[in-house]
C-alpha cells in the first residue's frame, strides 16, 4: 500500500493533502510505515481512503481494527482520526451484513461517549477537512435522510471539504440502500471503464474477506 501511495505521489496528482504528502515523503525517505503521533494529524484523509479495508475485513473485527490503524498511521497518527475512521468503518460493515440504522446509531453513540467532540446533534454546521467536522457532517446527514441521493446531495451541499464528506456519505448510504439506489442519471455520467474497475475491486475485496471465506466454509462443510 505504501508503495502504491508513493507511486501516486510521484505521478504529480492534482491535489495532495499536506498530512498525506508528509507521511508519504517520510516513507520514501526513511522507509518507515508509521508516522509519529502528532496533534496536526487530525485530518480526514485516512478515513476517506479506508473503504477497501472495510470490505476486505468484513467478518473479522480484530483484523479490521488492525488494518485500519496500520493504513491510517502511514500518514495520520491522531486519536480522533483513528476513532472516527474506525467508527464509520464499523457502521459500514454492520450495514453490509444486513444490520440497520439502529446498530449504526449504537456505534455513533459509543464514539460520542468516548470522544465528546464528535457530537453531531445539533449539527455544528462545519464540514472542513478536520476529522471531527467531517464525521459530524456525514453522521448528521446519514441519520436525518432516507434516500441515497438525499444523503449524498445534502452532505456535499455543505461545501468545504465536499469531495471527502461526499465520499464517506456515499460509503454509508451505499451500504444502507444498495447500488441500485444510486440515481441512474448519476451512473450514466461515469466513465464505464472506471465503473467496471470499481465493481471488480469491490467483488474481489469481498470475495477475499473473512465473511466470504466463512460462508464458503459453512456451505461446503
Amino acid at each position: 500500500m505504501a508503495d502504491a501511495f508513493a507511486a501516486w505521489l510521484k505521478s504529480h496528482p492534482a491535489d495532495v493533502g499536506n498530512t498525506c504528502r508528509r507521511g508519504i515523503r517520510r516513507y520514501l525517505l526513511q522507509g518507515t510505515l508509521e508516522t509519529p503521533p502528532s496533534e496536526g494529524d487530525g485530518g480526514n484523509g485516512a478515513c476517506m481512503r479506508n473503504l477497501p479495508v472495510v470490505l476486505f475485513t468484513v467478518g473479522d473485527a480484530a483484523r479490521f481494527t488492525r488494518y485500519t490503524v496500520e493504513q491510517s498511521h502511514l500518514t495520520h497518527h491522531h486519536p480522533l482520526s483513528d476513532a472516527g475512521t474506525l467508527a464509520l468503518g464499523r457502521m459500514t460493515q454492520r450495514l453490509i451484513v444486513g444490520e440497520g440504522v439502529k446498530e449504526c446509531r449504537d456505534e455513533a453513540n459509543q464514539l460520542i461517549a468516548q470522544y465528546r467532540p464528535f457530537r453531531f446533534d445539533p449539527y455544528p454546521r462545519r464540514a472542513s477537512g478536520y476529522i471531527v467536522d467531517t464525521v459530524q457532517t456525514v453522521l448528521y446527514h446519514f441519520f436525518y435522510t432516507d434516500t441515497f441521493e438525499d444523503c449524498v446531495v445534502e452532505t456535499v451541499n455543505r461545501g468545504e471539504d465536499a469531495d471527502t464528506t461526499g465520499a464517506l456519505a456515499g460509503m454509508l448510504a451505499g451500504a444502507r440502500y444498495g447500488a441500485q439506489a444510486i440515481p441512474a442519471r448519476w451512473r450514466e455520467k461515469l466513465d464505464p471503464a472506471i465503473t467496471q474497475l470499481i465493481q471488480r475491486q469491490v467483488d474481489d475485496l469481498l470475495r477475499l474477506s473473512p465473511l466470504a471465506k466463512n460462508t464458503r466454509g459453512d456451505t461446503n462443510g
